[in-house]
């Protein structure tokens, strides 16, 4: 019965607090908006919020996380390598059609985060049917090879951990 009238009561008493916050005073009329405000909201979005997804083994998620950091890390010097020794010489930069095995919303979600946030890639479009992802990669030497890469080292970890 309380989960009906208040959903998610973590996101209320965050939105009261920053509703204070952000008014710079606790009069009672703030406090009222605050506490209508964070009540309503939550009601309102309600049907927006994804299910909460089950982590199925988390030390690959752990294992996941150093790896994209890593990644990260790697290509920031590549990328920025790249740009300050060799300026004159040509990109090969191109769009890559990545076939997904993954289905799981979370998932997507989180693979659309690693592709984004790792410098030398984006994510640019997905199928609706969600079975291709068109990422554009900085530094493109071989397609095949980034595809079989990048579903081992990205999409292979996030469907052990939430499919």
């Amino acid at each position: 019965m309380i989960k009906r009238w208040l959903p998610a009561p973590w996101l209320s008493l965050a939105l009261v607090a920053l509703w204070l916050l952000l008014a710079r005073s606790v009069s009672a009329g703030q406090i009222i908006w605050a506490l209508l405000i964070g009540w309503v909201m939550p009601l309102w979005f309600a049907p927006l919020r994804p299910e909460r997804p089950r982590l199925r083994k988390p030390l690959v998620l752990l294992r996941l996380m150093g790896r994209v950091a890593v990644d990260g890390l790697v290509s920031n010097g590549q990328v920025l390598r790249s740009l300050l020794w060799r300026p004159s010489q040509p990109r090969r930069a191109g769009f890559v059609q990545v076939p997904l095995d993954l289905r799981d919303h979370t998932a997507l979600t989180c693979l659309c985060i690693i592709a984004t946030a790792v410098p030398g890639t984006v994510w640019c479009e997905m199928a609706p049917d969600g079975s291709v992802v068109v990422i554009h990669v900085w530094d493109l030497v071989d397609e095949a090879a980034f595809i079989a890469d990048f579903k081992q080292r990205y999409e292979r970890p996030l469907m052990d951990i939430f499919e």
